[in-house]
């Protein structure tokens, strides 16, 4: 016997309900790549509930994002995100 079909996507629900992080709303449908970083800094920072350093879960939640979205992302958007990996890093006064 097969298991049934699950409609929604996990990474979906890692996105909205992380037990890392608390994203402010459709923090990733932002057109600015500052935007992005500085949101997902202060969601970072103001966690408690983080198990490694606010810069490795913004990071980590910003690659999630990308990697899960694939091929469905159009060129233009995963610039912007990867945009916001450098403004990111620049936040937390880490190299590129």
């Amino acid at each position: 016997m097969s298991r049934p079909r699950r409609t929604n996507k996990w990474s979906a629900d890692v996105t909205a309900h992380s037990d890392a992080l608390d994203l402010e709303p459709h923090v990733f449908s932002k057109e600015d790549p500052s935007e992005i970083a500085e949101s997902l800094k202060r969601s970072a920072e103001s966690s408690d509930r983080r198990k490694s350093g606010a810069f490795r879960s913004a990071m980590s939640m910003l690659n999630l994002y990308i990697n899960r979205a694939g091929r469905n992302l159009s060129p233009s958007r995963k610039r912007t995100l990867e945009r916001a990996k450098t403004k990111l890093r620049g936040l937390f006064g880490r190299k590129a």
